[in-house]
């Protein structure tokens, strides 16, 4: 069946992803034959709010005897929305609509031959749930222009909250790292000072980086705010965009260039270094767009998967291609340590850049895996805790890096007496060919 095909990529779509912070949608669907067109979701307390305004609605097939109780509007939980595809597959029903797990927010026979719907429903069970729209009429497409908006009712004045229940204390959380960020700015400033005789290029475009993180979560923390309040960013998304693209960008060409030693080690960048360079940038301006599409649109968007499958592609592509340039460096140190006679400089050269690429596979698989699985096997109550453990483990990478590649006379970059040199030189005999 159309509809259970339907009804299960949706379910695939709310289970494995994230679907945004559901402030006010309007959104404008041209037709549309999908029988299931999931909008935002949202995490209700016990007093949620959904309005929701219908306009210009038409049907490619408006004939009178059309039963227009298989086209409406319903609420779901992930739950209850499997329960509904075991009905389909079972021929238990043949409309979603008509499910009795599901919770009917409105169908269009109520429209008595109006082409609008104005609503607001009451939602007092605390869960986690889904607006969705169903179209179970075969061979009938859709056309109409739906606002939506969904909040909780806070405090003794009924403030309207739009941020869903996990996530409502977002706002503090990225303005409190923000001033962790610029405290770690202003130690780092005072850091290149009290060593500017042995600062580098690097250091600075460290600097820049962290101000550039802390500068993103401000606007982070300022967008999700105004969400908060009113339900639209108030152009806060756009700061918020540009400084998410200057700081990827940023981290990802300073873990390139930290492994392939530009600046420490050399003043200069190879051919191959520079391809990496050149592949990841354009490729973190694709993941940005990608990215201001996913938030912007939401999953009603025909085009919504593709564009989620692009920025995930593009992101896992991104992070193993600074990879690269660590392995390059690592296998350089190794061979240099066995002829040129340095053997305890490029020695523990070789043992720093061992730590950093460790270190970097690390944050990238947290990054990307730990704190996925974090936000799908969370409560819905705590989704702010996958958020969190994401910054704290950016937040140590940062940490790490500064502490590692410091402004330091006696670093592993620099010279290295005697006895270090004769003791690096006994290890490295007894060390095997380092393996990845």
């Amino acid at each position: 069946m159309a509809i259970s095909h339907c009804f299960f990529v949706f379910l695939l779509i709310s289970s494995f992803v994230s679907l945004g912070f559901a402030e006010i949608r309007f959104t404008e669907i041209r037709s549309d034959d999908r029988s299931i067109i999931p909008f935002d979701e949202f995490g209700f307390t016990h007093t949620g709010r959904l309005e929701l305004n219908v306009s210009q609605i038409a049907l490619s097939n408006p004939k009178s005897d059309l039963d227009l109780t298989k086209v409406g509007f319903f609420l779901c939980t992930r739950d209850s929305c499997m329960h509904v595809l075991q009905q389909l597959q079972d021929r238990e029903t043949t409309c979603a609509l008509k499910s009795d797990v599901v919770k009917l927010v409105s169908s269009f026979k109520s429209l008595n031959g109006k082409s609008s719907l104005n609503i607001v429903y009451e939602e007092n069970d605390a869960d986690q749930y889904t607006l969705v729209f169903a179209n179970c009429l075969s061979q009938v497409k859709v056309s109409m222009n739906v606002r939506s908006a969904m909040y909780n009712l806070d405090g003794k004045n009924n403030r309207q909250d739009y941020l869903s229940a996990g996530k409502t204390i977002l706002p503090r959380v990225y303005f409190l790292l923000s001033l962790v960020y610029f405290t770690l700015a202003g130690i780092w400033i005072y850091v290149l000072y009290k060593k500017r005789l042995t600062v580098f290029r690097i250091h600075f475009f460290m600097l820049a980086v962290v101000i550039l993180k802390a500068f993103n979560l401000v606007c982070e923390a300022e967008d999700k705010s105004y969400i908060k309040r009113t339900g639209s960013a108030h152009g806060w998304d756009v700061l918020f965009y540009i400084f998410s693209f200057l700081k990827g960008i940023m981290l990802f060409t300073l873990i390139v260039l930290i492994g392939t030693g530009w600046s420490f080690l050399k003043p200069y960048l190879q051919d191959k270094e520079k391809k990496v360079l050149m592949i990841v940038i354009p490729l973190q301006f694709v993941a940005n767009i990608a990215q201001v599409v996913i938030d912007e649109t939401g999953p009603f968007g025909q085009d919504w998967i593709t564009w989620r499958q692009v920025f995930l592609l593009v992101d896992v592509v991104c992070c193993c291609a600074v990879l690269f340039p660590i392995v390059w460096s690592i296998k350089n140190l190794r061979e240099a340590a066995r002829t040129d006679g340095k053997a305890a400089v490029n020695l523990m050269k070789l043992t720093l850049f061992r730590q950093y690429y460790i270190v970097v596979i690390c944050y990238i698989y947290f990054t990307r895996v730990v704190v996925y699985a974090l936000e799908t096997i969370t409560s819905y109550k705590y989704l702010w805790t996958s958020v969190v453990a994401g910054e704290l483990a950016t937040l140590a990478f940062y940490v790490f890096t500064g502490y590692k590649f410091k402004p330091e006379a006696h670093n592993p970059y620099f010279v290295i007496d005697d006895e270090e040199e004769e003791a690096a030189a006994e290890q490295l005999k007894l060390e095997d060919e380092f393996e990845l």
